[in-house]
């Protein structure tokens, strides 16, 4: 059985390593790891950071940060060896619920354009290519050229 909570402070060490773990498929586009303990404790005191445990054990995580009536969903991290299991798209929902009682009426998020599968993935959960940024590539070093594809969801009100 999976429980969902909100990390504090205390848990930035184990979702750094799952982080670093779970963008390593990156690593064919970026230069280093994907965060540290410094910027994941940053991120911390702007939104929350929802964690999935199953047996005591940390095996996903996904940001949410609440601007307005907007949410967004970042950061979205599951263990490599629970991938494919349905863990991801059910952090996804339980973001997407935190917004939805936050106020939010919008979810955002931004994938990189190199990781062709994921839009596909997200427009399945109902969400929607709405334009492109520049990714920061002076901030996180790039081995080719990439931007982000940004894509929102609205979101009902149950």
């Amino acid at each position: 059985m999976t429980d969902f909570r909100f990390a504090d402070v205390n848990d930035v060490p184990v979702l750094t390593a799952l982080i670093n773990r779970a963008f390593a498929v990156e690593k064919f586009f970026k230069v280093g790891e994907r965060t540290d303990e410094t910027e994941l404790a940053s991120l911390l005191e702007a939104g929350r950071m929802l964690v999935a445990e199953e047996a005591g054990s940390v095996t996903g995580c996904v940001y949410v940060k609440i601007e307005g009536e907007r949410g967004y969903i970042g950061l979205l991290s599951v263990d490599p060896t629970r991938q494919r299991t349905g863990l991801g798209t059910r952090l996804i929902s339980a973001a997407e619920e935190f917004c939805r009682e936050s106020g939010c009426h919008f979810a955002d998020i931004t994938v990189v354009n190199l990781r062709e599968e994921l839009p596909g993935i997200y427009q399945k959960l109902g969400y929607v290519i709405t334009g492109t940024e520049p990714f920061p590539s002076e901030q996180r070093p790039v081995k080719m050229d990439c931007h982000f594809l940004c894509m929102s969801k609205e979101l009902g009100h149950r």
